[in-house]
């Protein structure tokens, strides 16, 4: 044990900051760490380009808290993240690496949080600060003096702010801090965006590269499925049925597709979430935790909201939707296999996406073997061995201390045990398909229409738009559906629909329900009381400086 912490006590590190690893319990550096953890100790700027995954947190943490002057009551280190859930993460790990520093304060910043108490910890003095940038850009505006004693500053997943356009905030940041600072970037991968960034910004950089994306899914049995896409929710329905897991994470692509499939799940018996961007911070925090202890066995995510998830239960990872880009799929898949564990990804790809498969093939340099849907005789198979499973584990003691009991109810009702037994079965399993004829009813996979029409649906569905009459899907309880005649071909989404009536009509977001965008109106699900009222509020609200004229939608 001695020899492999002589790793970490190689690197120069605080003493204090040492000894808080060793009580963490880590037994060695990882490679990220072994090579930035000294360049960073030296005081030069760097570029690391690593995946998540990799023990990068540390690799900027451990040197940067030991840099830190507890005694000096000033912020002296600024670490930018993309998102809440990563910002939290990052200042967690800060605050269990300085445990053995005494005076040393971190405080999280992000969106979704009262400022006062944030900018009150900053100018209080907390040390370290980690922080997502349009969050911290708000604070500069109520105090642009707030960062004038940042000595070390670290860009988090740069790559992924980018993406999420905060491209001017950081500029913002940067000229709000000293230029002798020293700045350490991580990303993912450097496209040119980030290149000019770091020519800007950084003084002559050392450079890191962590070669992990094979080591990433070389753990992780990987699988493809051939499907249609208006097949995605019976195909993972069915898939579910088979597949051995402990916890499981299922990406899709929009906020919208978390909530439903995570509703189809849930009517299903399945312990699922959504976790996506706009769902509030605590109740995300309560989703994570309910995932690690076991509350929760299923989050459907969105690529932004699951950045910074680690969670080991983590078994399968599902690809409802199929990545952008191939770095987005490696960073997918690596939510499960981690610390040398195995794990599974499946991936459902659509006709139109086989090209976007022969990508990320070449680009993990390894084959995503296709796997077929399974048939009924497997799911009517997969459900009996559940039941098995359940059931054995009754049967040591039961006629011992039930015996009789069994006796008495087959006298009385004038039954076999053997019907009895039947009964109780038929309702222990809440009417549960057990033969196959039923299974294959229960789950039919293949639509009505002919194949040609269901090819072009699916290509409608996987550019986003669909034909005009399409029917609306059911309403909730308590819901009313409504019209406008902006659609998309007005450059409007879902999302600016929903900022609008958020902030004209005074509503929470659980208020509204499903909103659709069609190519030439949207249909959105308002609350049924106080609707006329509501309304009345939004006939003068624009959105993309058009009228949004909503009216109840007559669906007759």
């Amino acid at each position: 044990m001695t020899q492999v912490l002589g790793g970490f006590a190689a690197l120069n590190l605080h003493p204090n900051i040492l000894a808080a690893v060793i009580a963490t319990g880590y037994e060695e550096p990882s490679a990220i760490q072994l090579q930035s953890i000294p360049v960073i100790l030296e005081g030069h700027d760097m570029i690391g380009q690593a995946q998540t995954g990799t023990g990068k947190t540390a690799a900027f943490a451990l040197p940067i808290l030991s840099r830190i002057d507890p005694t000096k009551r000033q912020p002296q280190a600024l670490i930018l993240a993309p998102t809440r859930e990563l910002a939290l993460q990052v200042a967690t790990a800060f605050e269990t690496y300085a445990k053995q520093m005494p005076g040393l304060n971190v405080i999280a910043v992000y969106g979704g949080a009262p400022m006062g108490p944030q900018l009150k910890a900053i100018r209080n003095g907390a040390q370290v600060v980690v922080a997502t940038p349009g969050r911290l850009v708000d604070h500069l505006r109520r105090d642009e003096k707030v960062l004038s004693t940042i000595q070390h500053l670290v860009l988090d997943e740069a790559d992924e702010m980018l993406k999420l356009g905060f491209m001017d905030d950081l500029e913002v940041i940067f000229k709000a801090m000293p230029e002798t600072r020293q700045t350490v970037l991580f990303s993912a991968t450097l496209p040119h965006s980030i290149r000019a960034i770091a020519e800007k910004h950084l003084r002559d950089p050392k450079h890191v590269r962590i070669e992990t994306k094979t080591q990433t899914v070389t753990a992780i049995e990987q699988a493809h499925l051939l499907v249609h896409a208006d097949q995605k929710h019976a195909a993972v329905l069915r898939l579910l049925e088979v597949e051995e897991f402990d916890a499981l994470i299922a990406f899709v692509r929009t906020k919208q597709a978390t909530l439903d499939l995570a509703a189809v799940l849930e009517a299903r018996g399945y312990k699922a979430a959504a976790l996506n961007g706009d769902i509030a911070q605590n109740q995300r925090e309560r989703v994570i935790e309910s995932l690690k202890d076991g509350r929760l066995d299923i989050v459907v995510a969105t690529d932004v909201a699951a950045r910074g998830l680690d969670v080991p239960r983590i078994t399968h990872v599902m690809n409802v939707d199929m990545p952008y880009d191939p770095e987005s799929y490696v960073h997918r898949i690596g939510r499960t296999g981690r610390a040398g564990r195995t794990g599974r990804a499946l991936l459902l790809v659509t006709p139109r996406e086989r090209r976007m498969l022969q990508v990320i093939e070449r680009v993990t340099g390894q084959k995503v073997t296709e796997v077929r849907l399974p048939d009924g005789q497997q799911v009517l198979d997969a459900r009996i061995k559940k039941l098995t499973s359940s059931l054995a584990p009754l049967v040591a003691d039961a006629e011992a201390s039930h015996g009789e009991l069994l006796d008495r109810l087959t006298a009385q009702i004038g039954c076999t045990p053997r019907a009895l037994a039947a009964a109780l079965l038929r309702k222990a399993t809440n009417g549960q398909a057990l033969t196959l004829a039923e299974v294959e009813r229960e789950q039919p996979l293949v639509p009505t229409s002919s194949p040609r029409e269901r090819s072009e649906r699916s290509e409608r569905s996987d550019r986003g738009d669909s034909r005009e009459r399409r029917a609306p899907v059911p309403l909730a309880e308590g819901r009313a559906r409504c019209r406008t005649a902006l659609g998309a071909r007005d450059g409007i989404a879902a999302k600016n629909l929903l900022g609008a009536i958020l902030n004209e009509g005074g509503l929470i977001r659980e208020a509204i329900g499903r909103i659709q965008v069609r190519e030439s109106f949207s249909l959105v699900e308002l609350p049924e009381d106080g609707l006329e009222s509501l309304l009345s509020k939004l006939k003068d609200t624009r959105v993309g400086g058009k009228p949004l004229k909503l009216r109840r939608y007559r669906e007759d």
